[in-house]
């Protein structure tokens, strides 16, 4: 958003003179800069600013493609530069009590506008699209690793350890999660984060974990045995796959959103275990591990060219077990582009 004519269109869309941006993923997407948490972007018809402070003067001027303002009295700067404007502001990134400081030397309208830049952020650009390869390179590395270290006897913890770690070594920025590596019962979690549990023999386990790189989040979901899983788990996890592929199948370019996930479900339904998918199958991924659009029966998502989403079919069982497989694609136009390249058939380790 460098450009003067970008600024006006946003504005003119939201119906409003200028644009106070704080949503830290918003930010990042504006400006480039790398600690959105401590910025804002004002958009004004004049373009775009990027304010923060002095502890990042030199960090700012090297990232931001916009220009920076470095001051810790960003709400008087806002009000000296949207003076007598309708300023919009993000309903769900401002707290009530930066809203009301703002509010308090304001000489102007305030108007709230909500899921700013959502559909913006759906489709990346080449730049975040590379970002994307990136951070699932690392990930599928990390799940390199991870089968090369599980065993009966290990903790739950000590995986996501050496996950996170191998993660780091091979260049992410940041883990784009809190790694989840639930083993035996606790698989039928579906967001069981790593506990000290002790894996043991015959256990299904379901590792969920993802590296950031460039600012942009991987997605990925394995679920592996420790030895022989037993033949009902076994049943679970190729009907989980059967599911998956079915809908990787159906994404294309201009296909409902809600369409994906049904063909995944009329999978799990075939197989009678449709009332143990407790969730929507995927979701974009980008800026923020969780973004638009959504791969659910309610979604009025239409898939375009260059959006990323995961599709993560899974069963869960309670006090038995569950599976889950999860892979990040980039949508085309004839198909999909795979971004996770792990192994998927049931592994025995």
């Amino acid at each position: 958003m460098t450009s003067e004519t970008q600024a006006r269109q946003l504005l003119a869309g939201l119906g409003v003179d200028a644009l106070l941006v704080t949503a830290p993923p918003n930010v990042r997407y504006l400006s480039n800069f790398s600690t959105p948490a401590d910025g804002r972007v004002l958009v004004t018809t004049n373009g775009s600013l990027l304010i923060t402070d002095g502890r990042y003067d030199a960090q700012a001027a090297e990232e931001s493609t916009i220009p920076v303002a470095i001051t810790r009295e960003w709400q008087a700067l806002v009000a000296e530069r949207a003076a007598g404007l309708r300023l919009g502001v993000e309903a769900d990134a401002l707290t009530l009590a930066q809203y009301q400081d703002l509010q308090a030397g304001f000489d102007g309208e305030l108007v709230t506008v909500r899921q700013l830049l959502r559909a913006e952020r759906m489709v990346k650009d080449d730049a975040a699209q590379a970002s994307l390869r990136e951070a699932a390179r690392i990930t599928d590395a990390a799940f390199g690793r991870a089968r090369q270290v599980i065993r009966a006897g290990m903790s739950e913890v000590e995986v996501a350890l050496e996950i996170e770690a191998h993660m780091r070594k091979a260049g992410a920025e940041a883990l784009s999660f809190d790694t989840v590596v639930a083993s035996g019962p606790r698989s039928a979690m579906a967001h069981g984060v790593a506990t000290g549990r002790i894996i043991e023999e015959g256990d299904i386990v379901t590792l969920d974990f993802g590296a950031v790189y460039g600012g942009y989040h991987a997605d990925m979901t394995r679920t592996v045995a420790v030895g022989d899983p037993g033949e009902e788990m076994t049943r679970v996890y190729h009907a989980v796959l059967e599911a998956q592929l079915r809908a990787l199948d159906v994404i294309r370019a201009g296909v409902n959103a809600r369409d994906v996930d049904a063909a995944a479900r009329t999978v799990l339904e075939g197989h009678g275990l449709a009332e143990y998918f407790v969730h929507s199958l995927g979701h974009g991924v980008g800026l923020v591990i969780h973004e638009g659009p959504t791969l659910s029966p309610r979604s009025e998502d239409v898939l375009e060219p260059g959006m990323a989403v995961t599709v993560e079919p899974g069963v869960y069982l309670p006090g038995t077990g569950g599976v889950r497989i999860e892979e990040l694609v980039i949508v085309t136009e004839s198909g999909y582009e795979l971004l996770s390249h792990s192994p998927k058939e049931l592994l025995r380790l």
